[in-house]
């Protein structure tokens, strides 16, 4: 699952990141004095917004860190390295980075670190491509914090330059999802061409897809119920945005169906109607995909179509909106 998240940068970050891609790093004075980068919008006393941006320095101390054995896709690095708090020179408060070290062993709170910045920088927090350990300076001093940059450098959040308008991230997540035995016995059946659910043998409700125990009385739910592929419409939402990744034109509809013989509706797509004639209590029936792109999922059931049928009286599905 993935997609791309858009933010507005406004003045601040804006100017914080148009910094990044000039190789400097820009810091927020608080009305307290505190230095903080990247820098807060906001003044956390007074709230007011943000206009004090000064530099500091690429160095930095490690202030606190956690060692990354596995790293995962999209992380700064695609070795085991370590998640670091650093301190720049000029800054009274951390920011979080990952910091290229080979092994545990090479990596300590007070650690002198400073920026490695990325071979082509674009005005985005991956400007900074990770820190890495640093030596003194050839005649022995560290490089310079922020109070002794040259005053040009020291710049109001509308100052000079053009802000990143725009911030485009990509979140991804890969996630591994493990059936349970009652949920396996659901997914087989879709590999079949039928719906499966459970029975209580307390309440005699019927579950689908099957839930193991039953919600109401807490007992398990052995008996196995083949339902029926018609339902009714008992809930919808008609979809008008667009997204990243939708596989259908809007608007179409997502529906809550009560399948006949169960207890507890299932959501899936209404579709070869109309989106403005679906309504709650329409007759609708499942469409399957062609048998050869079955798989064990629900996907198999391309959608749901309107049966023709006349539309369910209310009071016969009202106790399961």
């Amino acid at each position: 699952m993935s997609f791309d998240y858009t933010r507005s940068t406004g003045p601040v970050l804006g100017r914080y990141l148009e910094g990044l891609r000039e190789g400097i790093v820009l810091a927020g004075r608080t009305s307290d004095g505190r230095v903080i980068t990247p820098p807060l919008e906001f003044d956390p006393g007074t709230h007011a917004a943000t206009t004090d941006l000064v530099r500091v320095a690429e160095s930095g101390t490690v202030t606190s860190w956690t060692w990354c054995p596995e790293p995962v896709e999209g992380q700064p690095l695609d070795r085991p390295f370590a998640w670091a708090l650093v301190t720049l020179d000029g800054a009274t408060a951390p920011m979080l980075h990952a910091l290229d070290v080979a092994s545990p062993s090479e990596v300590h709170t007070g650690q002198r670190v400073r920026i490695r910045w990325a071979a082509e920088r674009q005005g985005l927090v991956t400007d900074v491509a990770c820190f890495e350990p640093v030596d003194a300076l050839a005649d022995g001093t560290w490089p310079q914090p922020a109070d002794a940059v040259p005053a040009r450098d020291a710049v109001a959040a509308d100052g000079p330059g053009e802000p990143t308008p725009v911030a485009i991230t990509p979140v991804a997540l890969d996630y591994t999802y493990a059936a349970s035995p009652e949920e396996s016995s659901f997914f087989r059946g879709l590999a079949e061409g039928r719906i499966v659910g459970q029975r209580c043998p307390a309440c005699n409700k019927v579950y689908v897809p099957p839930r193991g125990a039953c919600p109401v009385d807490g007992v398990p739910t052995h008996d196995e119920v083949e339902l029926a592929q018609t339902g009714i419409v008992t809930t919808f939402c008609v979809v008008n945005v667009p997204f990243l990744g939708q596989q259908i034109k809007p608007p179409y509809v997502s529906a809550y169906i009560l399948l006949d013989g169960a207890d507890i509706a299932l959501q899936h797509l209404i579709l070869d109607i109309p989106a403005d004639e679906i309504r709650m209590g329409m007759r609708v029936e499942a469409v399957w995909k062609p048998r050869e792109e079955w798989g064990t999922t629900i996907e198999n059931i391309s959608h749901f179509r309107p049966t023709g049928e006349p539309d369910a009286d209310y009071d016969t599905y009202k106790h399961h909106l």
